[in-house]
């Protein structure tokens, strides 16, 4: 049975899995760089250990020093959390071959599903439809170019090896394909030092749905349901939502089957996220698996009742699941806005430096899983995420509002945020209609509706205090002609005598 648990990473899902872990009375292992001395991960756990510079090669992504803690703390488990090593397979294969409890899929399994094409195939043979597209890697940007008129523009080139929205680029004719040939092939490189291109259809106006996955080691899959993903940026998620406006009760239980399906096409034990794309018309696409549990994992928490990280621990520890497809009920409507440390304004590019002052938003149904604190720091080092606020509420419209009222209420000195964005994506009948796509943020204009929005409240503003001036104007006024009837009143009485 697992005892102690070593955390390969940091900053708010260090503090999650700590949170799990203490409750369940298992003691943890934080490691954390120079530039995290301070970190509240590093506070929380029951022991800490340097691993290296901020740089997260020098760090986060250092196996062999976060190898050498595990041996030396006598960790029997290490939960990677999101991000950094979570979905290297050499990473999970180390800890394999030093019986280390790896808290995720097998190294293969890891292996198959960060391969694109393979996993493609893999549920092609398991009939879970994916997107139209090369049937294997393309060898240059010529043979791109074929495949692309084959099937027809606009189409995606993704490298095999990218993730978290990188190493993809949409391209609409056969010279934009030419160039992001060459950018894609760097991107990729740049991040994981390799890479394979594959080219897809791009379905517009699509959904993006995930569906998160759970399978033990005795065979036992199930699904806990679906979120929306569709806000996003360059790629990247901001706003989540559970359940989907797009997916009925006959769509959930259809799409969760084939769910099942990709699990066990893979082998996959513990937690994990199938992605879909949704076209217009209704059908549903797979895209990948992320290896992992989900930053969005909260959300699911809220509607299911179920603790994930102690999920994954029991799963680790060859505990069957307690549970049947058909125990499994969704109650209510959650949502999760990402706080990102960004300006909006400058193409979402990150807001660093000190946190002088913070609040944190609380109260029934709200959830803030952050690392934040007065007088942390926001690290150039590292993502941009700072926070994951969630509420949840009976309906959508009551889980919206208190999303609302949760963003009004959080505050955070010192950088810029994804907060006034959020304000008025919640605010707009397109949100609140479900009106929902990959490209929402161009479709409906909403940098420039946030640019109305701040220069109404600017206005707004300025109204109050105009009066405020007036006032102590009219004020000031009547004490001068005051104090000049006074005084002449005094002379009058002097002149008098």
């Amino acid at each position: 049975m697992i005892s102690k648990v070593l955390i390969a990473n940091r900053g708010e899902i260090a503090l999650r899995v700590i949170k799990t872990c203490k409750a369940l009375g298992i003691k943890t292992v934080a490691v954390y760089s120079d530039e995290d001395r301070n970190s509240l991960h590093v506070k929380k756990a029951t022991e800490s250990y340097h691993i290296g510079e901020a740089a997260p090669a020098k760090s986060y992504l250092n196996q062999e020093k976060i190898l050498e803690v595990m041996l030396s703390s006598g960790t029997d488990a290490v939960h990677p959390g999101y991000g950094f090593l979570s979905e290297n397979d050499d990473f999970a294969r180390l800890c394999e071959k030093n019986k280390i409890n790896f808290i995720g899929p097998s190294a293969d399994s890891m292996n198959l599903c960060g391969d694109k094409m393979r996993c493609k195939e893999a549920m092609l043979k398991a009939k879970v439809p994916t997107v139209p597209g090369s049937p294997g890697l393309v060898k240059d940007a010529d043979e791109a170019e074929k495949i692309a008129n084959e099937i027809g523009y606009p189409v995606m080139l993704k490298s095999v090896y990218g993730g978290g929205g990188r190493g993809i680029r949409i391209v609409n004719t056969d010279q934009e394909l030419q160039d992001g040939y060459e950018t894609v092939t760097a991107e990729s490189i740049a991040a994981v030092g390799k890479s394979a291109i594959i080219v897809e259809k791009f379905l517009e106006k699509t959904r993006h749905i995930e569906y998160q996955m759970c399978r033990d080691h005795h065979g036992n899959a199930v699904h806990l349901f679906e979120r929306e993903c569709s806000i996003q940026r360059r790629n990247q998620k901001l706003i989540e939502q559970t359940p989907s406006p797009a997916v009925d009760e006959a769509k959930r239980e259809e799409i969760g089957e084939l769910v099942v399906k990709a699990a066990e096409a893979v082998d996959y034990t513990n937690l994990g996220t199938a992605e879909f794309l949704r076209a217009d018309n209704g059908e549903f696409y797979f895209i990948e698996i992320n290896a992992r549990l989900q930053v969005e994992h909260p959300i699911s928490e809220m509607v299911s009742g179920l603790d994930f990280v102690k999920l994954q621990l029991d799963i680790a520890n060859g505990e069957p699941l307690p549970f049947k497809q058909s125990d499994l009920k969704m109650n209510g409507y959650a949502i999760e806005c990402r706080i990102n440390a960004e300006d909006t304004f400058l193409d979402f590019a990150p807001s660093t430096g000190p946190i002088p002052d913070v609040t944190i938003p609380s109260g029934p149904n709200v959830r803030c899983d952050t690392y934040l604190y007065p007088g942390c720091t926001v690290s150039p080092f590292y993502d941009s995420l700072m926070a994951k606020l969630c509420t949840w509420g009976q309906t959508f419209e009551e889980s919206r509002l208190r999303m609302l009222n949760a963003l009004n209420d959080f505050y955070i000195q010192g950088v810029e945020t994804s907060i006034p964005l959020y304000k008025t994506i919640l605010k707009t009948d397109e949100y609140k209609n479900g009106q929902l796509s990959t490209d929402f943020l161009k479709r409906f204009g909403m940098i420039e509706r946030l640019e109305e929005d701040l220069k109404n409240q600017k206005k707004e503003k300025q109204i109050p205090a105009l009066a405020s001036a007036i006032m102590y104007s009219e004020f000031f006024q009547s004490i001068v002609k005051s104090q000049n009837h006074s005084n002449s009143s005094w002379k009058n009485t002097i002149g008098g005598m």
